[in-house]
């Protein structure tokens, strides 16, 4: 095998070259084709699952994952664990890594978490979120859903909107876009929640063509993109108070996605969403062919099996 993953860590989406990204695509397009080839592959094998925050989407499919593989999932509870009585991340970790697993899931509200986690950590560690910084599992299924749609990642027109401060998810996804050809990307945000500087810079010295809008603009793009990439408006990122609170609904309200809005897009434009959705996307968009963020959800569980098998014995099957 000319790529090796094993015991990699699996932290931030610019450690993986654009040959890397798309090994991983094929690698759980293969598995999603072919799943009874598939299971009892990580029989004997235990994953612990460490979620500092809450999740649905991520912490399931990796638990689902690793047992249609065949492994075993221990599972962390942060809110009945010593945590609540002081004990600090650290030694928690180093308890964890004496249990000896072979792979660890964890998703923790501090940017640079999973890097710490990964200094004290023998087994190999999997970022699904740190704070507001990455979330390259998450980039992953959205570059294998991109390619499904699409039937390629290069050239890829995409507008993305929404928290784009706050939001890891997209950070991410513009960070592994500019590994690929002549992709453009619209930002389209309210401008208290604009692409942070940092990443503005990563872009400019990349080979990707990007530009920044309001929700105004949209209706001058939306014709003429593959991809509506629309993001949540985290109210868990607003300051706490009434002031947070008045920002959060205000903003809100306006960033909402109206069927009208598609009556010109293309016939194989799609909508994609790393979920939860909560006012952002019109209940009645759920029902038309361009709502793709359901599939996109359920191609997590594919990358994610990729990964585990990857990171633990180098895609042995």
């Amino acid at each position: 095998m000319e790529t090796n993953f094993l015991k990699r860590d699996i932290i931030s989406i610019e450690d993986f070259s654009r040959k890397e990204l798309d090994y991983i695509i094929n690698y759980a397009k293969e598995i999603k084709n072919n799943p009874e080839n598939f299971k009892e592959i990580m029989k004997h094998k235990t994953m612990i699952s460490l979620f500092f925050e809450n999740s649905t989407r991520t912490a399931t499919s990796f638990k689902m994952a690793m047992l249609q593989l065949g492994g075993n999932v221990m599972e962390f509870n942060s809110q009945t664990s010593s945590l609540k009585k002081g004990e600090t991340l650290k030694d928690t970790l180093k308890m964890m890594d004496g249990y000896s697993p072979d792979v660890v899931v964890m998703r923790h509200p501090n940017d640079g978490s999973i890097k710490f986690a990964s200094h004290i950590l023998n087994a190999p560690i999997i970022n699904a979120g740190d704070g507001q910084n990455q979330h390259p599992t998450q980039t992953m299924l959205d570059l294998f859903s991109i390619k499904e749609i699409t039937g390629k990642i290069n050239e890829t027109k995409i507008a993305i909107v929404g928290d784009l401060k706050y939001g890891r998810t997209a950070h991410s996804l513009a960070i592994a876009l500019s590994k690929y050809e002549n992709c453009k990307i619209h930002f389209i945000s309210p401008e208290s929640l604009k692409v942070p500087k940092k990443f503005i810079d990563a872009l400019k010295e990349k080979n990707i063509e990007f530009s920044e809008h309001n929700l105004s603009e949209l209706k001058n793009i939306i014709n003429n993109i593959d991809i509506l990439y629309m993001t949540r408006i985290q109210r868990e990122r607003f300051p706490i108070g009434k002031e947070g609170e008045e920002e959060y609904k205000k903003i809100s309200k306006i960033y909402s996605l109206k069927k009208e809005l598609l009556e010109n897009v293309k016939s194989d434009f799609r909508i994609m969403h790393p979920l939860p959705k909560i006012f952002e996307i019109e209940e009645e968009i759920d029902k038309t062919p361009f709502a793709y963020y359901f599939k996109q959800a359920a191609n997590g569980l594919h990358i994610r099996k990729a990964l585990l098998n990857l990171i633990t014995q180098n895609g042995r099957i």
